[in-house]
């Protein structure tokens, strides 16, 4: 079946090409020239991906990507300006799997639609036990659930890949370039960037101070680690 994506922005020129790019890769296409439009849109039928611009009418890109990470790990692809480094950095914070910096070629595009939508699809099983706990943090691989102490955790499609990475790797100290490579794909391997700030996004929502993490660590210079757990 067609994969469905949702095209986000206030101007036509890129609408259409976006919308002409997709089509010809077979894949299906709603749009919408606004945010609020955007939730309008997601609500009524079922969206595989969203390619969302920042800068729009209404209700900016952020706006949209907060509002859908209330209820949805739907991955979303932040469309950004050139320059705008902080931009990214926030659409990432906010909950984006990834992001496009404008003008992009229709090569490009169709790369990062496809990576995203392999990581969304790719298999999370572990093979091992179906429970894993370290200190507080539980996850439960066959619902691809993730529990802080009682609390549910809310994770990406992206953000559970990157933290199966660790769970299957306690006490290894992993590169940047092992996790881009592994969750991300190889043509990641150097942007450091979408790492930093989903390892960040990750301690916000797994630690009880991000500041002193106890379940993923910086080895300076390195790389990071899960630190086994004392018995």
């Amino acid at each position: 079946m067609s994969k469905r994506i949702l095209i986000v922005d206030d101007e036509p020129r890129y609408l259409r090409l976006l919308e002409a790019n997709l089509r010809t890769e077979g894949y299906e296409v709603a749009t919408a020239q606004d945010g609020v439009q955007a939730l309008d849109v997601f609500s009524v039928q079922p969206i595989d991906l969203v390619l969302l611009d920042v800068m729009m009418p209404r209700l900016d890109g952020f706006g949209v990507c907060q509002r859908l990470r209330e209820f949805s790990n739907v991955p979303i692809v932040i469309l950004t300006a050139r320059g705008e480094e902080q931009d990214r950095v926030r659409g990432l914070d906010l909950g984006a799997d990834d992001y496009l910096v404008k003008p992009f070629s229709a090569t490009e595009l169709l790369a990062r639609v496809r990576a995203v939508l392999r990581r969304a699809q790719a298999p999370t099983e572990s093979g091992q036990a179906r429970f894993f706990t370290h200190d507080d943090l539980k996850i439960d691989f066959a619902r691809a659930e993730v529990w802080r102490g009682e609390e549910p955790v809310s994770l990406s499609a992206t953000e559970y890949r990157l933290l199966l990475q660790f769970t299957h790797n306690v006490g290894k100290i992993l590169t940047s370039e092992d996790l881009l490579t592994s969750v991300w794909g190889v043509e990641y391997k150097n942007d450091k960037e979408i790492l930093w700030v989903s390892i960040a996004r990750l301690r916000q929502k797994l630690e009880s101070d991000a500041h002193s993490p106890r379940h993923i660590v910086t080895r300076s210079g390195l790389g990071y680690l899960m630190p086994p757990t004392e018995v």
